[in-house]
């Protein structure tokens, strides 16, 4: 829920604080938004890679990432929405905004990509993952709608601020000049309490994680720290078709939302001229969200994932090409915002929904590689936040080249034209290039049935090898024999997740042994027939 509540108030407001409040020169925010998200190009993978190479302790592998991660991740984000005073360089402005967005997007990884990758040790069946995926994105949207409702005081704070300035520099030629007094104190102020209150719950939400649960083991996992080089890990999962194709279509999809939500604060203040009612369109939209979360889980039960992600995605088209189409109609966007919280539903729960079967189809193909779930969790992770660090950046050059400036009153007509085709578009052409990665997803329901037959038989496979847990055994009830914790104390210092080798090898290895026992069987009987 912390990496929901404070990407929905960066999502939102950033871009605004930067330019409005900070006023950095568009090309300077837009650099301080790129490159801040693209720090999870090297953080999230490279995080995912370190966690899976730690070893379990008392309290479990990945609940230490996200214990120790929490306090620095709360003071970079408190830093990051602070303006110093005694500086006005724009320089000194670019580069503390930049270094306290790359701290805390660092930190938010150690946090996020364990998070994330709990889903896979909570024990249950296929059906059971599901479901606890359900409830985990029906929480995070509701995050989501938290940290909307608390931004958006944010923004009405800013709105009531700026429509003042405006008001009393009438007078001014084209109405494009600030007042020579700071006009947005209250604003700053209001920026640095929101950031102070979504801390405080960064800290709760952590505790109570931390208080809740339980890691238990994984099928055909250890929790053991993973014996496999960065690189190699990175090709293995780069080489894999389904995850790949998955992935990018999650990429396009997220840049396609976060692409038109992201610039809505700006078309809503100066397209359509309704900047006061923005935290409604929001607030819509996230209920809508919230509510829709069961139904697509019950969808998806009925008709399968691929399809259900379809039928959701394409909810979306109508928005896209209403919203900037129309203008000045609050009606129609309030309509369109119940669309658009409907289909983002979707994709909160449907990507991560399919996300294990992906997990699950790479270790029947590659029995001998285990315990690799945060580096595909991470890798996924970066996609979202890379995403959307894509998404401003490129739409905040795009308003430095259509002549954007801070503080204006009326708009040029190339800024209105660039707002529209960035929340139109754009984001419509990556959600069908989205749609046709997602329809290349090799994954369907008779596979994932295919899928789970071959987890048993695998599992059957390795019931009698020491250093490898039966891929079931978390399903059967748990209790201690005298005994048991001294066993799981040995256990985990064994080397437990060494990546032995391809299917191919593994396969070819047991068809060895199997030919070995059944030669061994027949010297037996001749033996025993010399006897008689």
């Amino acid at each position: 829920m912390p990496y929901q509540m404070t990407n929905i108030a960066l999502g939102f407001s950033l871009q605004v604080f930067l330019l409005d409040v900070v006023q950095l020169d568009a090309f300077y925010a837009s650099l301080v938004l790129f490159l801040g998200r693209a720090w999870d190009a090297v953080t999230d993978p490279l995080v995912g890679y370190l966690v899976s190479r730690s070893a379990r302790t008392r309290i479990g592998k990945l609940l230490p990432w996200i214990v120790l991660s929490m306090p620095l991740g709360v003071l970079s984000y408190v830093m990051l929405w602070f303006t110093p005073q005694g500086s006005k360089s724009p320089v000194f402005s670019f580069f503390w905004h930049l270094s306290m967005s790359c701290l805390f997007e660092a930190f938010m990884s150690c946090y996020h990509v364990p998070y994330s990758s709990l889903n896979m040790f909570l024990g249950g069946d296929q059906r059971e993952r599901d479901s606890a995926t359900a409830y985990r994105m029906g929480a995070e949207v509701f995050a989501m709608l938290v940290g909307a409702v608390i931004q958006g005081q944010v923004v009405r704070v800013y709105n009531a601020e700026k429509d003042q300035a405006c008001g009393q520099n009438n007078y001014l030629p084209q109405n494009t000049l600030p007042p020579p007094t700071d006009p947005l104190r209250e604003t700053r102020r209001a920026f640095l309490i929101s950031a102070l209150v979504l801390g405080g719950l960064y800290f709760l939400c952590c505790l109570l994680l931390f208080l809740g649960v339980k890691e238990q083991m994984e099928p055909l996992s250890s929790l053991g720290p993973a014996r496999i080089s960065y690189l190699s890990a990175l090709k293995m999962l780069l080489s894999h078709t389904p995850y790949l194709r998955l992935v990018l279509g999650f990429l396009l999809a997220s840049l396609a939302f976060q692409t038109s939500l992201g610039n809505l604060v700006l078309f809503f203040t100066h397209n359509a001229e309704l900047g006061s009612y923005f935290q409604y369109f929001i607030l819509v939209l996230l209920m809508t969200a919230t509510l829709s979360v069961p139904m697509w889980q019950m969808l998806l039960v009925r008709i399968g994932k691929k399809t259900t992600l379809f039928v959701g995605m394409m909810v979306y088209v109508p928005p896209l090409v209403l919203i900037p189409s129309v203008p000045n109609n609050l009606p129609v966007y309030m309509a369109m915002s119940v669309l658009s919280g409907s289909s983002l539903a979707t994709l909160f729960l449907l990507p991560w929904s399919m996300l294990p079967d992906v997990v699950d189809d790479f270790k029947v193909k590659n029995p001998g590689c285990s315990d690799m779930e945060p580096m595909f969790f991470s890798c996924y992770v970066f996609c979202s936040k890379f995403g959307g660090g894509l998404s401003v950046g490129i739409s905040t050059l795009a308003l430095h080249f259509a002549g954007y400036e801070p503080g204006v009153c009326s708009p040029s007509p190339g800024m209105v034209i660039t707002l529209r085709v960035l929340l139109g578009p754009v984001p419509l052409v990556m959600l069908l290039a989205g749609l046709v990665l997602f329809y290349l997803y090799p994954i369907d329901e008779a596979r994932r049935q295919q899928i789970r037959r071959e987890l048993e038989m695998l599992a059957k496979e390795t019931t009698s090898s020491d250093t490898v847990r039966p891929p079931w055994a978390s399903l059967q009830p748990s209790y201690q024999s005298p005994g048991s914790s001294l066993n799981r104390n040995h256990d985990s210092q064994l080397p437990l997740v060494a990546c032995e080798g391809s299917r191919r090898e593994d396969v070819r290895r047991r068809r060895e042994e199997k030919e070995e026992k059944k030669e061994e069987k027949k010297k037996e009987e001749e033996e025993k027939e010399k006897e008689e």
